[in-house]
């Protein structure tokens, strides 16, 4: 999905962004992440965004799932992501998708009176997230085909493998490490990559750990 907006520098991103805390839940420069928001707080949060500058922060809690507590630490980095599609459900829930523009570093909670949480950022150094395609041709495409055509054998996913294969190596990495089936540890491994090579290679690596274990998902469908 197209932004409407081009985001060249840092500076036009806002500083203070509102942020949603949700484990295993990875946005990636230019990746689309679909949400299905129903809690309260963050119903107005989508409300006051579509009325701004339509920027979300999409960061994970830094503490055990099974522990989750109702203001959770937060791991230091995250990733913006644009409002770029919205629909109401009819029963009081929201549709979105988040496109993402560059990952930031949290550098404080700000003391706000919305419901939900809000932080001033640091895109800076992650300028490199505005190039689109940057490092490309670092990434082994093969290996990571191979590895995933694997996987998708081992847990009978269907998938549309003509569009995988056609699809630009940026596209292919990003969009492969939302959809992993991996822990919050991993997915803030993916994020925080340095570049496309080493997120590739660090699929790579997870996904075969993965298939030596024995473990995956349920049967379904990859597009």
């Amino acid at each position: 999905m197209a932004i409407n907006i081009a985001y060249r520098s840092p500076k036009e991103i806002p500083e203070v962004i509102p942020v949603f805390p949700l484990p295993r839940a990875l946005l990636l420069p230019r990746a689309e992440l679909p949400l299905n928001i129903f809690e309260p707080r963050y119903l107005q949060m989508i409300e006051d965004v579509i009325r701004g500058e339509r920027v979300i922060g999409m960061i994970q809690p830094n503490e055990p799932e099974e522990g989750a507590s109702q203001v959770p630490p937060l791991y230091p980095v995250g990733c913006a992501g644009r409002l770029t599609n919205f629909a109401e459900s009819g029963d009081g829930r929201y549709q979105v998708v988040l496109t993402g523009i560059t990952r930031f570093r949290v550098l404080e909670e700000v003391t706000v009176t919305t419901p939900y949480r809000q932080c001033k950022v640091d895109y800076t150094i992650f300028g490199e997230d505005l190039v689109q395609g940057l490092g490309e041709d670092e990434v082994d495409r093969e290996a990571l085909l191979k590895t995933l055509a694997n996987y998708l054998a081992a847990n009978s996913i269907e998938a549309d493998w003509s569009g995988i294969t056609q699809a630009p190596t940026e596209a292919l990495v990003n969009g492969l490490s939302l959809m992993s089936p991996f822990g919050v540890r991993e997915k803030q491994a993916l994020l925080e990559a340095p570049d496309l090579k080493t997120r590739a290679e660090l699929l790579v690596a997870a996904t075969e750990i993965t298939l030596a274990a024995g473990e995956g998902d349920d049967h379904g469908t990859l597009q």
